[in-house]
């Protein structure tokens, strides 16, 4: 079984944030897919079985603040028995320019505090992730308060093309393999 985990914070208000996106992808994913996402008797977690590229996959929303997304993650690769190399964890990524995403099978954190919780809670940085470009704010605006700033006007209108494909990386991930994906999908942007 793979494990797909979007990292974001829980409730509305960060709901369209920036630092939510990887929830709109494994929301998006969670639609195509036909499957409901439901709250699960001792997880900490959203989570919902889907049949993804002829592959038994759980898509999974951290109901932790994203800086205690490990304690979810845990949880989950625990009770279903997945290994490191089937967690694919879709997060956003200040580093990489609006609309760019990349693949990776392992590294560090590159300062996500969700990643960060994750690789210090498991002991391990290797399993794969999926950074989806948000850019960086072109003011002053401190780093913490522009990604849990909405999308402006010219991003929201490119912000469905980003997940959707976003969706696809990650089903190419689940169907071809880490390596295949990232010679796909991180040469290009949408």
């Amino acid at each position: 079984m793979k494990l797909i985990v979007g990292l974001g914070n829980p409730g509305i208000l960060y709901a369209s944030s920036r630092h939510n996106i990887g929830f709109q992808v494994v929301k998006y994913l969670a639609r195509i897919e036909k499957v409901a996402l439901k709250k699960e008797k001792g997880m900490s977690a959203l989570s919902a079985k889907a049949k993804i590229e002829g592959t038994d996959a759980l898509l999974a929303l951290p109901l932790t603040y994203m800086n205690l997304s490990g304690e979810a993650v845990r949880l989950l690769l625990k009770k279903y028995r997945v290994g490191l190399a089937d967690l694919l964890v879709i997060c956003d990524d200040l580093d990489l320019e609006f609309g760019r995403i990349k693949i990776r099978s392992s590294g560090s954190s590159a300062g996500h505090r969700g990643v960060k919780s994750i690789i210090d809670l498991l002991g391990s940085d290797a399993f794969s992730r999926l950074r989806i470009g948000i850019g960086r704010p072109q003011d002053n605006t401190a780093a913490t308060d522009y990604v849990l700033s909405r999308f402006h006007k010219r991003e929201k209108s490119e912000l469905s093309a980003l997940i959707k494909k976003a969706a696809e990386a990650a089903r190419a991930w689940v169907g071809k393999g880490v390596e295949k994906s990232m010679n796909i999908f991180n040469r290009n942007t949408i």
